[in-house]
């Protein structure tokens, strides 16, 4: 696109739109462009950094009549860099951050550019919370229409589980809302559909007293222990009390790179005191060379991971559910991760039990309700010459765990070089619902940036 048109494409906006217009050479343009993951390098033809739902419609109608590929950005987290577009415009949901607390109805009105430091801060004045993400800086938007797994989905569900309403800008342009009575079969997809029937304006969730203060953290063990550890994992994790959320990883050590080791971090939403019953076995088992775990504020929890996912870091994820944990997953996983080049790099396994797992599957469009486990292979490093081996290594571990996983993907997790079914993985048994909701709201693709749903009748 020639400088004229992108000058034409500003001029025709600029008179009504209330945020920011950039264009390659602006000042703020190279900072707004780029997303979390480093390995992103996407210039769009126009960012339009939208204050108000009516700034997102005129965007949308800006790019329909232009030919424009549309790229919605909430927190820009997405690894596979779905919030950004080469030559096309990506609308900029930043400045959105607003949040409303309805204390005594224990709701909150949230819009698309909110990330979860937002909410938690927020939330917590009223002692009130939502299953959000375990990274401050994720996005509400990106997390919640994928899914939701957080700390508090054992108790309280999947972020989309809270979810009482939403407000969107459609493929035409139109502002909906979206809820169990208007709209019903929109509000369904857009609970686990992702990004693919419109603009997200805002979300209103539904809250639970949590905190201000809980218990969690991690301990970290020597590599040397990581196969009983995690088999120690494995059966913490067999009928634990809803309240209770854990993981296990292997990562390298946060002060010596070039050493392993394999954490298990934990997080109680109850009574302090039933927390630290509950943790007391955790923080004994080995024992631990670092243990971390006790009373703290829920928005600090929300907060230790922060630091080991720095914005412009390159990542390259693969990810998939895993049935169970065997000693032969357990080993393969050990073995692929002690050649991990990475680093930053590292492998995780989440627990879904409880709230999140008693959901039919095809109550929401996220299918994914068995409890068990979620397999990420997180490739992660600075210097871009580490990229070809530090890749390589992410697709072999993958490779190597695939007599372990299960056909079921989370759609927040894929990377942007998965085969053509991915979506349909992601989507499972309500592919083809789905499919009929696209072609309804979104019949020409427009919103296709994404883990994309194909429309059809």
């Amino acid at each position: 696109m020639s400088q004229t048109q992108i000058s034409q494409l500003v001029a025709t906006l600029s008179s009504s739109f209330s945020g920011r217009l950039l264009v390659p050479g602006n000042p703020g343009y190279e900072d707004a462009r780029k997303l979390h993951n480093g390995m992103i390098d996407k210039h769009p033809a126009l960012i339009a950094q939208c204050r108000n739902t009516a700034d997102i419609v005129d965007a949308v109608k800006l790019a329909l009549a232009q030919g424009l590929e549309i790229a919605v950005r909430g927190g820009g987290h997405n690894v596979a860099g779905r919030a950004t577009v080469e030559g096309g415009l990506m609308i900029d949901l930043s400045p959105m951050r607003g949040i409303h607390v309805d204390a005594k109805k224990r709701t909150a009105r949230v819009q698309g550019g909110a990330t979860w430091g937002d909410v938690n801060r927020e939330t917590q004045l009223h002692g009130l919370a939502v299953t959000g993400g375990v990274i401050s800086t994720t996005g509400v938007a990106g997390l919640t229409l994928g899914g939701g797994i957080g700390w508090l989905m054992g108790k309280h569900g999947l972020s989309l589980d809270n979810l009482i309403s939403v407000e969107l800008v459609t493929a035409e342009a139109k502002v909906l809302t979206a809820d169990a009575s208007t709209n019903a079969d929109l509000f369904w997809g857009l609970r686990g559909g992702g990004g693919n029937f419109g603009v997200v304006t805002s979300f209103e969730f539904g809250l639970h007293p949590v905190g201000p203060i809980v218990t969690g953290g991690m301990v970290a063990h020597p590599f040397a222990k990581a196969r009983e550890v995690m088999q120690y994992f494995r059966g913490v994790t067999k009928s634990p009390p809803d309240e209770f959320g854990a993981f296990s990883a292997l990562v390298k050590a946060p002060d010596d790179p070039g050493a392993k080791m394999v954490v298990l971090a934990a997080a109680h939403c109850g009574d302090l005191a039933a927390g630290e019953a509950t943790m007391r076995p955790l923080k004994a088992f080995g024992p631990p060379v670092m243990d971390a775990i006790g009373p703290i504020p829920y928005s600090t929890l929300n907060t230790i991971l922060d630091a080991g996912n720095p914005k412009g870091a390159l990542n390259y994820w693969k990810s998939s559910f895993l049935g169970e944990l065997s000693d032969a997953a357990i080993d393969t996983m050990i073995d692929c991760y002690a050649r991990c080049p990475a680093p930053m790099g590292g492998m995780l396994v989440e627990h879904l039990h409880g709230a999140a797992c008693r959901v039919a599957p095809d109550a929401t469009a996220f299918p994914h309700r068995a409890e068990g486990f979620n397999l990420l292979v997180l490739g992660q490093w600075l210097d871009p010459a580490a990229t070809p081996a530090c890749t390589a290594w992410v697709r072999e571990t993958y490779t190597a765990m695939q007599p372990f996983t299960s056909l079921g993907r989370y759609s927040n997790y894929l990377g942007d070089d998965e085969a053509i079914d991915a979506a349909a993985a992601a989507y499972g048994v309500n592919y083809p619902r789905l499919q009929k909701i696209k072609a309804k709201y979104d019949p020409g693709n427009v919103f296709h940036l994404n883990q994309n749903i194909l429309p059809k009748a």
